[in-house]
């Protein structure tokens, strides 16, 4: 099973995660052993079990304020990169909650 690393943000429940990732609570708290869903905290790194096609890298969730450009720096990428992993037609056009695939 392939993972990637989530660091919990405020208003995440480990439910919204696993929508998220496309998984189940269980799995979720299995991997990471939690006996509790409701005690994540903001800060917290899980370990997500996610399909093997979006394993090979990192999802980032933007923000406000982000653009292309400032999270290819950030993860050391280009914007070309992203747009092509995403399929994106229109690199200026991401909104907050858009979720990347790096």
């Amino acid at each position: 099973m392939e993972t990637v690393t989530y660091t919990v943000r405020k208003g995440n429940t480990l439910f919204g995660i696993a929508q998220f990732f496309g998984t189940t609570v269980d799995k979720i708290l299995s991997m990471n052993q939690i006996s509790d869903p409701n005690m994540i905290y903001v800060g917290q790194t899980i370990n997500v079990p996610v399909d093997t096609d979006i394993a090979d890298g990192y999802i980032y969730v933007t923000r406000p304020g982000d653009t292309l450009w400032s999270i290819a720096q950030r993860f050391g990428t280009t914007v070309e990169a992203i747009a092509k992993k995403n399929g994106m037609c229109n690199p200026n056009m991401i909104y907050p909650g858009t979720r990347l695939y790096i």
